[in-house]
């Protein structure tokens, strides 16, 4: 057995990329501080083909050295926007008609096994700062709240291992459907 070289992975250039067909997921990251979050979000995007990231708050916006080091180029792959208030951007995809769905641990959440959606339903994403998750006043405008379970002491998780696993599922779940 050997790793595969860089040319022998058949990955597609920036260009191809743009043009290639996306999941129906758009990210909202939701004033999330760290830039190295950030950058690994735009990587995972990248990685699973999600259609763009909206940038909301305080989360800082390409380009920035600090959100290269971990998106390692999917900033220029990746479309994203910035979107002062993250309420306006979940109103924007709602009257896109996007499925609005808020990753964060509230009363009567769904945890994401359990999370089902159809094959033509387009899904906005919403992932919240790094210690108070989503804020309150997004929660009442969103159409469904996901959870991860959780099996140890600790009650949360990393906003960027959390995107990986929830977008690594959702694009499983619209892949499956869709067949």
């Amino acid at each position: 057995m050997r790793k595969l070289l860089p040319e022998e992975m058949n990955r597609l250039s920036v260009g191809e990329f743009k043009g290639a067909p996306k999941k129906s997921i758009v990210v909202i990251l939701d004033n999330v501080r760290s830039q190295h979050n950030i950058g690994s979000v735009f990587r995972t995007c990248d990685a699973f083909g999600i259609e763009k990231i909206l940038l909301c708050g305080i989360t800082a916006t390409p380009p920035n050295r600090e959100i290269q080091k971990t998106a390692l180029g999917a900033t220029e792959s990746v479309i994203w926007q910035y979107i002062e208030d993250t309420c306006d951007a979940v109103r924007q995809m709602k009257n896109e008609g996007y499925v609005i769905c808020a990753i964060e641990q509230v009363e009567n959440s769904t945890f994401l096994e359990d999370f089902h959606t159809g094959s033509n339903e387009k899904l906005a994403v919403v992932f919240g700062n790094e210690v108070n998750g989503v804020d309150e006043k997004v929660l009442p405008l969103v159409d469904h709240c996901i959870e991860i379970r959780q099996f140890g002491t600790k009650h949360s998780m990393n906003v960027s291992i959390t995107a990986g696993i929830v977008l690594w599922e959702l694009c499983k779940v619209l892949t499956i459907n869709k067949s």
